[in-house]
């Protein structure tokens, strides 16, 4: 959830001695499930930086990225109407369970929170903060990854979903996407 960190910075967010991590940063490197990179940050040596490489990143839940992919071959098979008609249920039914726990909400910011707290729970590992634009939703995990990759149809679904729930008077715009390559997906919320 925190992108690249020092070993010191991990040391610290486990509460154990940074040789502790050291000694683990050295098996995961091993074992190709994180990358060390050297990071200058201004004057002084490069700082060594330690992130997910995709191995590591594959430990996490992808809704069964496999049986997925197989699924939407099939109905892209089955021609591009179809495809769509099965990303617009999904967006649909998406719009109705998060509009069940967000519309009696009438603050962006509690409505911001209940959008986390649930994204967080379908496992894409949620947060936001605030900004000087407004707020900043991150999503540091993407549970459908596999699927947006072959059919980015799924992506804009989640995207007017968002519109939908956080209301027409809120503009929000993705400013970090994993499938372009991003390590999170991110947007950006200004109130209209």
């Amino acid at each position: 959830m925190r992108g690249s960190l020092t070993a010191l910075e991990i040391a610290h967010e486990l509460k154990i001695t940074k040789e502790g991590v050291r000694q683990q940063l050295l098996k995961l490197v091993e074992d190709g499930f994180i990358h060390p990179q050297e990071e200058s940050k201004g004057v002084g040596r490069p700082q060594k930086m330690f992130s997910l490489t995709a191995d590591g990143n594959s430990k996490f839940p992808d809704t069964h990225a496999e049986l997925t992919l197989k699924l939407i071959n099939i109905i892209s098979a089955m021609g591009e109407n179809t495809m769509q008609t099965v990303i617009d249920v999904y967006e649909e039914t998406g719009k109705k369970k998060y509009h069940e726990e967000i519309d009696t909400i009438d603050n962006l910011e509690q409505k911001l929170q209940k959008l986390v707290e649930i994204r967080t729970r379908e496992g894409y590992m949620a947060e936001y903060s605030k900004n000087e634009e407004g707020y900043l939703l991150v999503e540091n995990h993407c549970p459908i990854c596999a699927a947006a990759t072959i059919c980015q149809g799924f992506c804009s679904s989640e995207l007017n979903t968002f519109r939908s729930v956080l209301g027409k008077e809120v503009i929000i715009n993705r400013v970090s996407h994993i499938i372009g390559g991003d390590r999170r997906c991110a947007y950006q919320i200004t109130s209209n």
